[in-house]
C-alpha cells in the first residue's frame, strides 16, 4: 500500500469511529429522556379502571340526600324542556333548511319531495292530518318513515305547524 492511501484509511477509520461515537451517545440520551418523560394513560384504560373501582351502589344520608337526587333530577328535566330548538323562531323555512331538507328534498327514507305528486293526496286529508303526522311521527303502508318532529324533540308545536305550512306554500 502507498503512504497516501495509508492517511485516508487512517482518516477514513477516525470519522467512523467519531460517527459511532456521536450515535451511540444519541442513543444513550434518548434512552435518558425517554424515562424523563411521564408515561401517557390511555383514556380506555383509565376509563375500565374507573369502573371496575367503583362503588356497587350509591349510599345516600337519610332523606335529605334522596331529596337532592329529586331536586337534581327535576332540574334537568326542567333544563331539558325549557331547550327549544333553532331559538324558538317560527320561520318555517329556517327550520326546514336546518332540518327537513336532508331527506324532503332527495326523498331519503320515502320522504315527500316539495312536488304536488307526493302531497295532493297527503294534503287531501287535512292540515291536521299532517301536523298530527309531523308532531307523533308517522309509518306510511309504502315503508316512508317520518320521525317524531322530525327527529329534534326541542321543536314546538308552533314550530312544527309553521314549518307544514311553510312547506305546503313551497310546493312546486
Amino acid at each position: 500500500m502507498r503512504n497516501h492511501d495509508l492517511q485516508f484509511l487512517k482518516r477514513f477509520s477516525m470519522v467512523i469511529a467519531t460517527l459511532a461515537t456521536i450515535t451511540v451517545g444519541l442513543i444513550a440520551l434518548a434512552a435518558w429522556l425517554h424515562t424523563r418523560i411521564p408515561p401517557e394513560i390511555s383514556p380506555t384504560a383509565a376509563k375500565r379502571t374507573e369502573q371496575r373501582i367503583a362503588p356497587e351502589g350509591a349510599v345516600y344520608a337519610g332523606s335529605t340526600g334522596a331529596a337532592a337526587q329529586a331536586a337534581a333530577q327535576a332540574a334537568a328535566l326542567a333544563k331539558a324542556a325549557s331547550q327549544v330548538a333553532y331559538g324558538g323562531t317560527t320561520d318555517g323555512k329556517v327550520i326546514y333548511d336546518n332540518l327537513c331538507t336532508a331527506c324532503h328534498t332527495t326523498g331519503v327514507g320515502l320522504a315527500p319531495t316539495l312536488d304536488h305528486g307526493h302531497w295532493d293526496a297527503r294534503i287531501a286529508q287535512g292540515k291536521d292530518t299532517l301536523y298530527k303526522h309531523a308532531m307523533e311521527g308517522y309509518t306510511g303502508p309504502d315503508g316512508g318513515i317520518m320521525p317524531p318532529k322530525g327527529g329534534n324533540p326541542a321543536l314546538t308545536e308552533e314550530q312544527i305547524h309553521a314549518t307544514v305550512d311553510w312547506m305546503l306554500a313551497n310546493l312546486k
